[in-house]
């Protein structure tokens, strides 16, 4: 039997490199941690990502998380997707706020330190500044839309199943916690608080993510998962 593939999409301020802490934790998966262009143009990013996410566990934190949402949006057929704290557009407005005040004062590192906290630093940046300024821009703007019936773990009641979720961790702000509950409300993705970090669970909790993706790479259910919580979203 095939080994099940993980396609891993980073965010903004990273390279794929960021991945590594994670990929190393996934032993007997085929783990796609492919560098992305930065093109600024959600349509090219999804382009380039589309082919390798077919019938694939698509994982994400941040930007990565958004465009795996875009990629479940878009219809493209994947097996599965872990989801850490993606935009909601106007679900939950001014939740990026802190990011652009922290990049306007402080250029790459103010955004890298204000999206990510102090588990990133500003070397795991691009080299190109400019490539922050068109991924920003890109996420800023965009909008979730519900599923259409035919991702994933869907029911024909629209209900998603496990193989389909959202994490937030439960050291982020209440804006982020209140984005999952808004984002399982449009899309009936369920989502399960990771303890012992923030949005930078890649970086800070690399075992908890690892744990989740294992198991919705072997179909169970994510709530059997030491790190996350028992029950679906909070609230």
């Amino acid at each position: 039997m095939a080994a099940t593939r993980v396609l891993l999409i980073h965010g903004a301020a990273t390279t794929a490199t960021v991945w590594s802490g994670v990929i190393r934790l996934l032993p007997g998966l085929e783990v796609v941690a492919p560098q992305r262009a930065y093109s600024g143009e959600l349509a090219v990013e999804l382009a380039a990502l589309a082919g390798p996410a077919e019938g694939a566990v698509v994982v994400g934190v941040s930007g990565g998380a958004t465009l795996g949402l875009a990629l479940l949006a878009a219809g493209v057929p994947v097996a599965g997707a872990v989801l850490h704290e993606p935009a909601v557009g106007s679900l939950v407005p001014g939740l990026l706020a802190h990011v652009a005040e922290g990049y306007a004062a402080h250029g790459v590192p103010g955004f890298g330190t204000a999206l990510y906290g102090p588990a990133w630093d500003p070397a795991m940046a691009p080299a190109e500044e400019d490539a922050v300024r068109r991924d920003f821009a890109m996420f800023r703007a965009f909008e979730p839309t519900p599923l259409p019936a035919t991702a994933a773990g869907t029911s024909a009641s629209g209900t998603s199943g496990t193989r389909l979720l959202t994490t937030v961790g439960a050291q982020s702000p209440p804006a982020r916690h209140a984005a999952a509950r808004a984002l399982r409300g449009l899309t009936g993705l369920p989502y399960r608080v990771l303890e012992g970090c923030g949005h930078a669970v890649h970086l800070e909790r690399p075992e908890a993510l690892a744990a989740v993706v294992r198991a919705v790479a072997a179909d169970r259910s994510a709530a059997e998962v030491d790190g996350a919580s028992a029950a679906p979203g909070r609230g």
